[in-house]
């Protein structure tokens, strides 16, 4: 046993039984250990969630990075995408993340940041529509994943006029709202001062 071997059996019984049933002493049975040896590699419970979260980011985290000849809005698109994919790929995979910030990945968050302002789009506008566009993905796959889906009852609770949500659609009109946004801010001669009470980021959901 490894510490990469917890977190993958740690990241399987995680899509068996979902979040809030994960434990240290299911993990233990499950890897066939007593519950003590856990803490070899992880001294509390919110170590290890910290370490699954991470390793549940591995996907997108390897996806290419831009490059100078790429278009931004069209690069913006795609990573906000790709890191929804990312967190549908895991069971409470939102909740999982929801809160956490990068630490392997700083370089790449830089790296993207680097790549928006040098496209034309000025670099606070760039890091708080990256914020946005991360903690939008997260609400929008936290509101998907709790989506009990279609069943007996589920026609009887929505109101007669309301349709059921295509959560994908939804997601890609709010996207393109948050671009739509980005893309007018960043028009020659167009510029709307941020207010002076915009939160720092810390790197959280800037993906």
């Amino acid at each position: 046993m490894n510490r990469e071997t917890v977190i993958a059996e740690a990241l399987d019984l995680l899509d068996e039984v979902g979040l809030d049933a994960v434990s240290t002493r299911r993990l233990a049975k499950r890897l066939g250990v007593e519950q003590p040896s856990l803490y070899w590699y992880f001294r509390t419970k919110k170590d290890l969630l910290a370490a699954m979260a991470e390793a549940a980011m591995a996907p997108h985290a390897a996806a290419p990075l831009p490059t100078p000849d790429d278009d931004w809005r069209d690069w913006f698109l795609e990573n906000t995408r790709g890191f929804r994919r990312t967190l549908l790929m895991r069971r409470d995979g939102a909740r999982l993340h929801a809160g956490s910030t990068p630490a392997g990945d700083l370089d790449r968050v830089r790296r993207k940041m680097e790549f928006l302002v040098a496209s034309g789009v000025p670099e606070r506008d760039a890091q708080m529509a990256m914020l946005a566009a991360g903690r939008f993905t997260v609400g929008s796959v936290l509101e998907e994943q709790a989506d009990p889906g279609p069943g007996p009852d589920a026609a009887a609770e929505l109101p007669a006029d309301m349709p059921a949500i295509d959560h994908e659609s939804a997601f890609e009109a709010g996207l393109a709202l948050i671009l739509e946004g980005l893309a007018r801010r960043t028009a020659p001669g167009h510029r709307v001062p941020l207010s002076s009470n915009d939160p720092t980021t810390g790197g959280r959901s800037i993906r």
